[in-house]
């Protein structure tokens, strides 16, 4: 079983954005979804809000906590939040991009890090080598 959707809605929790798994509760539900709402975006233009594409008949009935929220910004975390998930159930939970991210936010990340990741993903992959 994959963990797409723990890991999707993860990110769209860190976002405070609504994850409804009717709708992204797998890669192919997501992707899917958000092509639906990038081409509501490309008809109706970037400032199109959650309200009106949901008016439009996209089934967003639990998007409703956004109503005013432009559709664009949205679909940008839908579409980051894929990026994110789709690396981590590739990369079985932790990616070094996760390990990197996670040093530069409490400033351990140096020169020489990234390196010896690549060369040891035993450090933050389990029972890698």
């Amino acid at each position: 079983m994959s963990d797409f959707y723990k890991y999707f809605k993860e990110n769209m929790d860190a976002l405070g954005l609504p994850a409804p798994e009717s709708l992204y509760g797998n890669v192919q539900l997501a992707v899917g979804s958000a092509m639906t709402l990038v081409g509501l975006v490309e008809k109706f233009g970037k400032k199109i809000t959650v309200r009106e594409m949901i008016g439009a008949g996209i089934r967003g009935e639990k998007l409703a906590t956004i109503w005013a929220m432009s559709a664009s910004y949205y679909v940008g975390a839908v579409i980051g939040s894929i990026a994110v998930a789709t690396g981590r159930t590739l990369a079985g939970g932790t990616s070094i991009a996760d390990v990197l991210f996670n040093a530069r936010q409490n400033r351990l990340h140096r020169p020489w890090l990234a390196a010896v990741l690549m060369h040891h993903p035993e450090i933050y992959k389990r029972g890698k080598k």
